[in-house]
């Protein structure tokens, strides 16, 4: 969805977003308000920025006599699942005309009750393999009359890692991850198949094309020294997350402002977001929330089944969401 304040006078146009999907993990938090649906979960903090947004919104209408120009509110989906909701939104036409966009995410590794902007370089891009290693199966008491998938899989999952320790630049960012290994159905038989999936996360653009080639050696080479073959689909996902520095300096203008935040430096993370998909269409800055504290019990981290944030920091985000709009377009 898609909301516009129009204040009709002449201005800038500000878009801000919020990504509103949950994720496929069984909740555990043991909040009052857990899903509802077995299998589905707000587990990255999206309902929070939904909230967040819609109070903004609220107040911002409510305060529309000290602005000029356009708010924009994005509320996206499928942030999580590449191709994305932004590029469906942009395609849609949601960023004609937006000369700034901004959005924040809640970070419970950041104490509740502090704020992060910075320049440059904010998310890493986010790219995924899937992988599956073939061969002729056969009972698992006689190995030597077939193919052991299984153990061919385990040593590319641990030859991968040598992509990063010993291929790649120790100056250059680079994460390489294997998440899912699913082969066989039963103890005594040695399955055909063995399928892998995984993640590649980068900031350089020369190591991110440079990724699918150093993966496809490990796996060649490990595949054909036991007689394997090997099927691979290596995916580009989302573009890094790049502040513009303009932008950044209102947003960091507008967290100094914020009532009941601190503003702290942070490092660059290795997550992705398809928020680096609006930046194509217009300079933005994202920013982070602190939502972590044990008083809480904020402390499993993002995409853990009994994730869960400090709801303080609710409050502080939608204000900060206030404070940008104010900065940007405040009637002079």
């Amino acid at each position: 969805m898609v909301a516009h304040l129009r204040t009709g006078r002449p201005g800038r146009t500000l878009a801000l977003r919020s990504d509103i999907d949950a994720l496929p993990i069984h909740e555990e938090s043991g909040v009052e308000f857990a899903s509802e649906r077995d299998g589905v979960m707000h587990a990255c903090g999206h309902d929070g920025h939904t909230a967040m947004l819609l109070g903004a919104a609220q107040e911002l209408a409510s305060r529309a006599d000290e602005l000029d120009g356009e708010l924009r509110f994005l509320f996206q989906p499928a942030e999580e699942r590449p191709p994305g909701g932004a590029i469906e939104l942009v395609r849609a036409g949601a960023l004609d005309g937006v000369d700034l966009v901004v959005g924040c995410h809640l970070w419970t590794p950041l104490p509740a009750g502090q704020l992060a902007a910075w320049a440059g370089p904010a998310m890493a891009a986010s790219d995924f393999f899937t992988l599956a290693i073939t061969g002729d199966g056969g009972h698992a008491a006689l190995p030597h009359t077939a193919v052991d998938t299984v153990a061919i899989a385990a040593q590319v999952i641990t030859n991968l890692q040598h992509v990063v320790a010993r291929r790649t630049d120790p100056l250059e960012s680079a994460v390489l991850s294997v998440s899912t290994f699913h082969a066989g159905d039963a103890a005594n038989v040695l399955p055909g198949r063995a399928e892998l999936t995984g993640t590649v996360r980068t900031f350089d653009p020369g190591l991110r094309t440079r990724m699918p080639e150093l993966l496809e050696t490990v796996v060649r080479g490990i595949t054909q020294a036991h007689g394997a073959d090997y099927e691979l689909d290596y995916t580009y996902g989302y573009s890094p997350v790049v502040n513009d520095p303009a932008v950044t300096e209102l947003v960091s203008e507008a967290l100094h402002a914020t009532d009941g935040g601190d503003v702290v430096e942070m490092a660059p993370l290795m997550g992705g977001d398809d928020f680096s998909e609006y930046l194509t269409e217009a300079p933005g800055c994202y920013f982070f929330v602190g939502a972590g504290s044990e008083e809480a019990v904020a402390t499993y981290p993002h995409h853990h089944p009994r994730f869960r944030i400090d709801e303080r920091a609710l409050a502080i985000g939608t204000r900060a969401h206030v404070q940008t709009a104010l900065r940007v377009l405040g009637r002079a």
